[in-house]
């Protein structure tokens, strides 16, 4: 998607670069995810960041009036839960807090 984007010309390129953007981005995510959850290396930051972007995102596309302030209230707090669940749930299947390589 990503280098028909960029060959397309027109109103379709534009739309093809910012899908394959997200598929890259999904990918990614979804890596990260299974390298977490087998204990292999900790995401933590990472997929605490894709959670309080995704709430941040719901939030302004669901309740475009709400304030900015609150909105990335809202998103830093889920950040802060998700970083602590995923680091209990990393440190459950690895056995130590963090593996350095």
């Amino acid at each position: 998607m990503l280098v028909g984007g960029l060959v397309i010309r027109g109103g379709r390129g534009p739309v093809m670069i910012v899908v394959g953007l997200v598929l890259g981005a999904l990918a990614g995510i979804e890596l990260s995810i299974r390298e977490h959850f087998a204990g292999y290396r900790s995401h933590t930051l990472v997929l605490s960041g894709a959670a309080g972007l995704a709430v941040l995102v719901a939030l302004a596309s669901l309740a475009p009036s709400l304030r900015l302030a609150f909105a990335l209230a809202v998103a830093v707090a889920a950040f802060a839960v998700a970083a602590w669940g995923l680091t209990r749930a990393f440190r459950r299947r690895s056995g130590q807090a963090f593996k350095m390589r």
